[in-house]
């Protein structure tokens, strides 16, 4: 599953090692000597990678990076390395969504591994979102009368209740309801609930 590894550490030598060892593997590599430097390429958030940081840098550290990253909407996954590991440092990164903490010298393998799971979960978590894109899509063309349909269809309501509550025909909601399922890309209830539990339309407490 190659994608391009941006490597952000000082150490001029462990750059030019790390980069070999990635291209091998069949990664694309980009080297930043500094925070700013990777600040400055604006690395694409679309493309299939993530980041390598080192956590003590001269000038921006690289929490703060993970800080600004966050802040600007990066969604690339960002894996430590570092040469001293300690305690609140590991928490606070991993707390901030880091993906994962290494500490040097790093095994080839243990060092791809970590890159692989990032990827992985990268790929996931962009193939949810996509998954909650269509989903927004396929409800912008319900009609309004749909839309209200839909709302209570969710929430448990018979078609007799829903009829009763809209004013109108169980005919008439039967024909409503038809609509909203093809619409909405769905063969069953269960599927329509769980998309509006996805897009958090629905109370998850509530039965």
């Amino acid at each position: 599953m190659p994608g391009l590894v941006h490597v952000v550490d000082d150490d001029a030598s462990f750059r030019t090692a790390i980069e070999r060892r990635l291209k091998l593997a069949g990664y694309d590599v980009a080297t930043y000597a500094s925070s700013e430097d990777l600040l400055d390429a604006a690395p694409d958030n679309t493309q299939q990678g993530c980041i390598l940081l080192d956590v003590q840098i001269p000038g921006l550290s690289g929490p703060d990076l993970q800080s600004l990253l966050a802040v600007s909407g990066s969604t690339l996954p960002i894996i430590f390395l570092t040469g001293h590991a300690d305690t609140p440092t590991t928490v606070r990164a991993i707390k901030a969504g880091a993906e994962d903490f290494l500490t040097k010298p790093v095994s080839s393998e243990h060092l791809l591994d970590a890159i692989e799971r990032a990827l992985a979960r990268q790929n996931a978590a962009r193939d949810q979102r996509n998954r909650l894109d269509a989903f927004r899509a396929c409800i912008t063309t319900l009609t309004q009368r749909e839309r209200q349909v839909f709302d209570l269809v969710v929430r448990g309501k018979i078609n007799k209740q829903i009829a009763h509550e809209l004013g109108t025909t169980e005919r008439t909601i039967k024909a409503h309801r038809h609509q909203v399922m093809e619409k909405m890309q769905v063969h069953s209830l269960a599927e329509l609930v769980s998309i509006a539990e996805r897009l958090g339309m629905l109370d998850p407490n509530s039965h």
